[in-house]
Protein backbone atom coordinates (compact mmCIF):
# COMPACT_ATOMS: atom_id res chain seq x y z
CA UNK A 1 0.00 0.00 0.00
CA UNK A 2 1.22 3.49 -0.84
CA UNK A 3 0.28 6.82 0.70
CA UNK A 4 -1.53 9.41 -1.40
CA UNK A 5 -0.52 13.07 -0.91
CA UNK A 6 -3.19 15.64 -1.66
CA UNK A 7 -2.47 18.91 -3.44
CA UNK A 8 -2.76 21.95 -1.13
CA UNK A 9 -5.88 23.37 -2.81
CA UNK A 10 -7.28 24.38 0.62
CA UNK A 11 -5.67 24.94 4.04
CA UNK A 12 -7.04 21.62 5.28
CA UNK A 13 -5.60 19.78 2.28
CA UNK A 14 -2.10 21.08 2.98
CA UNK A 15 -0.23 18.19 4.57
CA UNK A 16 -3.20 15.82 4.29
CA UNK A 17 -2.47 12.26 3.21
CA UNK A 18 -4.66 9.24 2.62
CA UNK A 19 -4.84 5.73 1.24
CA UNK A 20 -4.54 4.81 -2.42
CA UNK A 21 -6.46 1.56 -1.75
CA UNK A 22 -4.35 -0.26 -4.34
CA UNK A 23 -4.69 -3.53 -2.46
CA UNK A 24 -8.50 -3.39 -2.22
CA UNK A 25 -10.10 -5.72 -4.79
CA UNK A 26 -13.77 -5.61 -3.71
CA UNK A 27 -15.78 -2.47 -2.93
CA UNK A 28 -18.81 -3.90 -1.15
CA UNK A 29 -18.70 -6.30 1.82
CA UNK A 30 -20.10 -9.82 1.85
CA UNK A 31 -23.74 -9.40 2.93
CA UNK A 32 -23.84 -12.63 4.90
CA UNK A 33 -20.88 -11.49 7.05
CA UNK A 34 -22.02 -8.01 8.16
CA UNK A 35 -24.29 -6.65 10.88
CA UNK A 36 -25.37 -3.05 11.46
CA UNK A 37 -23.42 -1.28 14.16
CA UNK A 38 -25.65 0.59 16.59
CA UNK A 39 -24.19 3.88 17.79
CA UNK A 40 -24.32 4.66 21.51
CA UNK A 41 -22.34 7.92 21.55
CA UNK A 42 -20.46 6.78 24.65
CA UNK A 43 -23.63 6.43 26.73
CA UNK A 44 -24.76 3.55 28.93
CA UNK A 45 -28.25 2.09 29.32
CA UNK A 46 -29.24 5.05 31.53
CA UNK A 47 -28.30 7.53 28.82
CA UNK A 48 -25.37 8.91 30.79
CA UNK A 49 -22.02 9.57 29.16
CA UNK A 50 -19.54 6.98 30.40
CA UNK A 51 -16.96 7.43 27.61
CA UNK A 52 -16.33 11.02 26.60
CA UNK A 53 -15.52 12.37 23.15
CA UNK A 54 -17.67 9.89 21.21
CA UNK A 55 -20.64 10.50 18.96
CA UNK A 56 -21.99 10.95 15.42
CA UNK A 57 -19.69 9.63 12.69
CA UNK A 58 -20.29 7.74 9.49
CA UNK A 59 -22.73 4.83 9.61
CA UNK A 60 -20.79 1.56 9.54
CA UNK A 61 -21.39 -2.14 9.24
CA UNK A 62 -19.51 -4.53 11.50
CA UNK A 63 -17.67 -7.26 9.60
CA UNK A 64 -17.86 -10.65 11.34
CA UNK A 65 -14.20 -11.69 11.48
CA UNK A 66 -13.19 -15.29 12.17
CA UNK A 67 -10.58 -14.96 14.92
CA UNK A 68 -10.87 -18.62 16.00
CA UNK A 69 -10.00 -20.27 12.65
CA UNK A 70 -11.60 -23.55 13.76
CA UNK A 71 -12.16 -25.03 10.27
CA UNK A 72 -9.14 -27.28 10.57
CA UNK A 73 -7.36 -28.90 7.63
CA UNK A 74 -9.81 -27.42 5.10
CA UNK A 75 -8.06 -25.25 2.47
CA UNK A 76 -9.53 -21.86 1.70
CA UNK A 77 -8.89 -19.60 -1.27
CA UNK A 78 -8.56 -15.82 -0.90
CA UNK A 79 -11.41 -14.36 -2.94
CA UNK A 80 -10.88 -10.65 -2.17
CA UNK A 81 -9.02 -8.10 -0.05
CA UNK A 82 -11.50 -5.66 1.52
CA UNK A 83 -11.55 -2.45 3.52
CA UNK A 84 -12.89 -2.53 7.08
CA UNK A 85 -13.95 0.84 8.58
CA UNK A 86 -13.84 -0.57 12.11
CA UNK A 87 -10.13 -1.49 12.19
CA UNK A 88 -6.80 -0.34 10.79
CA UNK A 89 -6.01 -3.68 9.10
CA UNK A 90 -7.48 -4.96 5.87
CA UNK A 91 -9.66 -8.07 5.66
CA UNK A 92 -9.28 -11.11 3.43
CA UNK A 93 -12.44 -12.87 2.26
CA UNK A 94 -11.91 -16.64 2.33
CA UNK A 95 -13.95 -19.22 0.44
CA UNK A 96 -13.43 -22.71 1.87
CA UNK A 97 -13.49 -25.89 -0.18
CA UNK A 98 -16.94 -26.72 1.25
CA UNK A 99 -18.33 -23.34 0.11
CA UNK A 100 -18.37 -21.52 3.45
CA UNK A 101 -17.11 -17.92 3.52
CA UNK A 102 -15.37 -16.02 6.29
CA UNK A 103 -13.22 -12.96 6.96
CA UNK A 104 -9.71 -13.00 8.43
CA UNK A 105 -7.23 -10.21 9.06
CA UNK A 106 -5.15 -9.88 5.90
CA UNK A 107 -1.43 -10.44 6.57
CA UNK A 108 1.30 -8.73 4.59
CA UNK A 109 1.88 -10.41 1.23
CA UNK A 110 -1.43 -12.27 1.02
CA UNK A 111 -2.99 -11.89 -2.44
CA UNK A 112 -6.18 -12.91 -4.21
CA UNK A 113 -5.94 -16.52 -5.35
CA UNK A 114 -3.64 -17.64 -2.53
CA UNK A 115 -4.59 -20.68 -0.46
CA UNK A 116 -4.54 -20.63 3.35
CA UNK A 117 -5.30 -23.29 5.92
CA UNK A 118 -5.72 -23.70 9.65
CA UNK A 119 -4.60 -26.66 11.70
CA UNK A 120 -1.55 -28.45 13.11
CA UNK A 121 -0.53 -29.70 9.65
CA UNK A 122 -0.60 -26.30 7.91
CA UNK A 123 2.57 -24.94 6.30
CA UNK A 124 4.54 -22.05 7.76
CA UNK A 125 3.19 -19.44 5.35
CA UNK A 126 1.56 -16.00 5.83
CA UNK A 127 -2.13 -16.43 6.59
CA UNK A 128 -1.90 -20.00 7.88
CA UNK A 129 -3.01 -20.61 11.48
CA UNK A 130 -1.24 -23.18 13.64
CA UNK A 131 -0.73 -24.06 17.31
CA UNK A 132 2.29 -22.24 18.71
CA UNK A 133 3.89 -25.62 19.43
CA UNK A 134 4.11 -26.22 15.64
CA UNK A 135 5.57 -22.81 14.78
CA UNK A 136 9.41 -22.54 14.62
CA UNK A 137 11.18 -20.21 17.03
CA UNK A 138 11.89 -16.80 15.51
CA UNK A 139 8.74 -16.73 13.34
CA UNK A 140 6.71 -13.52 13.18
CA UNK A 141 3.07 -14.13 14.12
CA UNK A 142 -0.16 -12.19 14.76
CA UNK A 143 -3.76 -12.80 15.91
CA UNK A 144 -2.54 -14.75 18.96
CA UNK A 145 -4.86 -16.53 21.37
CA UNK A 146 -4.51 -15.95 25.11
CA UNK A 147 -6.67 -18.96 25.98
CA UNK A 148 -7.20 -22.10 23.92
CA UNK A 149 -10.28 -21.89 21.74
CA UNK A 150 -11.16 -18.30 22.65
CA UNK A 151 -9.87 -16.83 19.40
CA UNK A 152 -7.08 -14.41 18.61
CA UNK A 153 -6.92 -11.38 20.90
CA UNK A 154 -3.34 -10.09 20.60
CA UNK A 155 -1.51 -8.33 17.74
CA UNK A 156 -4.33 -7.46 15.35
CA UNK A 157 -3.55 -3.83 14.37
CA UNK A 158 -2.14 -2.72 11.02
CA UNK A 159 1.56 -3.38 10.55
CA UNK A 160 2.05 -5.20 13.87
CA UNK A 161 3.69 -8.55 14.52
CA UNK A 162 4.99 -10.54 17.47
CA UNK A 163 8.04 -12.80 17.52
CA UNK A 164 8.24 -16.28 18.98
CA UNK A 165 11.36 -16.24 21.17
CA UNK A 166 11.45 -19.70 22.72
CA UNK A 167 9.56 -22.68 24.09
CA UNK A 168 9.80 -24.40 27.45
CA UNK A 169 7.35 -26.86 28.92
CA UNK A 170 3.72 -25.96 28.21
CA UNK A 171 4.50 -22.30 27.48
CA UNK A 172 6.24 -20.24 24.81
CA UNK A 173 7.82 -16.82 25.15
CA UNK A 174 6.42 -14.26 22.70
CA UNK A 175 7.70 -10.70 22.28
CA UNK A 176 4.84 -8.30 21.67
CA UNK A 177 5.02 -5.18 19.45
CA UNK A 178 5.29 -3.09 22.64
CA UNK A 179 8.45 -4.94 23.68
CA UNK A 180 6.69 -6.91 26.42
CA UNK A 181 7.69 -10.58 26.64
CA UNK A 182 4.76 -12.79 27.62
CA UNK A 183 4.21 -16.48 28.28
CA UNK A 184 1.50 -18.09 26.13
CA UNK A 185 0.45 -21.72 26.19
CA UNK A 186 1.77 -23.69 23.23
CA UNK A 187 -1.72 -25.11 22.58
CA UNK A 188 -2.95 -21.61 21.66
CA UNK A 189 -3.25 -20.80 17.96
CA UNK A 190 -1.48 -17.97 16.14
CA UNK A 191 -1.40 -16.83 12.52
CA UNK A 192 1.90 -16.70 10.65
CA UNK A 193 3.07 -13.36 9.24
CA UNK A 194 2.79 -9.64 9.87
CA UNK A 195 -0.50 -7.75 9.68
CA UNK A 196 -0.81 -5.82 6.41
CA UNK A 197 -1.48 -2.12 5.76
CA UNK A 198 1.93 -1.23 7.20
CA UNK A 199 1.75 2.41 6.06
CA UNK A 200 -1.26 3.19 8.25
CA UNK A 201 0.78 5.14 10.81
CA UNK A 202 1.97 7.56 8.08
CA UNK A 203 -1.54 8.82 7.23
CA UNK A 204 -2.20 12.43 8.30
CA UNK A 205 -5.87 13.33 8.71
CA UNK A 206 -5.27 17.01 7.93
CA UNK A 207 -8.55 18.38 9.31
CA UNK A 208 -10.97 17.91 12.17
CA UNK A 209 -13.77 16.75 9.88
CA UNK A 210 -12.06 13.43 9.14
CA UNK A 211 -11.87 12.77 12.86
CA UNK A 212 -15.58 13.55 13.26
CA UNK A 213 -16.43 11.03 10.54
CA UNK A 214 -14.73 8.41 12.71
CA UNK A 215 -17.14 9.15 15.54
CA UNK A 216 -14.62 11.08 17.66
CA UNK A 217 -15.80 14.42 19.09
CA UNK A 218 -13.55 17.32 20.16
CA UNK A 219 -11.49 17.24 23.35
CA UNK A 220 -11.29 20.46 25.39
CA UNK A 221 -8.18 21.24 27.44
CA UNK A 222 -8.66 21.33 31.19
CA UNK A 223 -6.85 24.69 31.47
CA UNK A 224 -9.50 26.23 29.23
CA UNK A 225 -12.31 25.22 31.63
CA UNK A 226 -13.63 26.73 34.83
CA UNK A 227 -12.55 25.43 38.27
CA UNK A 228 -15.87 23.64 38.77
CA UNK A 229 -15.43 21.68 35.53
CA UNK A 230 -11.78 20.68 35.83
CA UNK A 231 -8.99 20.80 38.44
CA UNK A 232 -6.78 22.65 35.92
CA UNK A 233 -9.37 25.36 35.29
CA UNK A 234 -9.68 28.93 36.55
CA UNK A 235 -7.36 31.88 36.82
CA UNK A 236 -7.11 35.21 35.03
CA UNK A 237 -5.88 34.61 31.50
CA UNK A 238 -3.69 31.67 30.64
CA UNK A 239 -2.47 29.98 33.81
CA UNK A 240 -0.51 26.81 34.59
CA UNK A 241 -2.29 23.86 36.17
CA UNK A 242 -1.04 24.87 39.59
CA UNK A 243 -0.35 21.37 40.92
CA UNK A 244 2.59 18.94 40.97
CA UNK A 245 1.12 16.76 38.21
CA UNK A 246 -1.81 16.82 35.82
CA UNK A 247 -5.15 15.35 36.86
CA UNK A 248 -8.24 14.03 35.17
CA UNK A 249 -11.56 15.93 35.46
CA UNK A 250 -12.31 13.72 38.49
CA UNK A 251 -9.08 14.51 40.32
CA UNK A 252 -7.16 11.30 39.52
CA UNK A 253 -3.48 11.58 38.51
CA UNK A 254 -2.98 11.10 34.77
CA UNK A 255 0.79 10.81 34.46
CA UNK A 256 2.58 7.93 36.16
CA UNK A 257 -0.65 6.68 37.71
CA UNK A 258 -1.02 2.90 37.39
CA UNK A 259 -4.28 1.98 35.68
CA UNK A 260 -3.71 -1.74 35.10
CA UNK A 261 -6.65 -3.69 36.54
CA UNK A 262 -6.12 -7.20 35.19
CA UNK A 263 -3.66 -8.59 37.74
CA UNK A 264 -4.53 -12.21 36.89
CA UNK A 265 -2.15 -12.34 33.93
CA UNK A 266 0.78 -10.73 35.77
CA UNK A 267 2.27 -14.18 36.30
CA UNK A 268 2.59 -14.64 32.52
CA UNK A 269 4.58 -11.44 31.93
CA UNK A 270 8.30 -12.22 31.72
CA UNK A 271 9.43 -8.68 30.93
CA UNK A 272 7.26 -5.58 30.86
CA UNK A 273 7.40 -3.06 28.07
CA UNK A 274 8.67 -0.55 30.66
CA UNK A 275 11.01 -3.01 32.34
CA UNK A 276 12.11 -0.54 35.04
CA UNK A 277 8.55 0.12 36.30
CA UNK A 278 6.86 -2.86 37.96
Amino acid sequence: MTIKIYKPTTPSRRGMTGYTFDEITKDTPERSLIVLRKAHAGRNNYGRVTVRHQGAGQRQFVRIVDFKRKKLDIPAKVAAIEYDPNRTARLALLVYADGEKSYIIAPLGLKVGDTVMSGPNAEIRPGNCLPISNIPVGTMVHNIEMREGKGGQLVRSAGTSAQLLGKEGDYAQVRMPSGEVRLIRQKCYATVGQVGNTEHSNVKLGKAGRKRLMGIRPTVRGTAMSPRDHPHGGGEGRQPAGMPGPKSPWGKPTRGYKTRRNKVTNQFIVRRRNAGNR
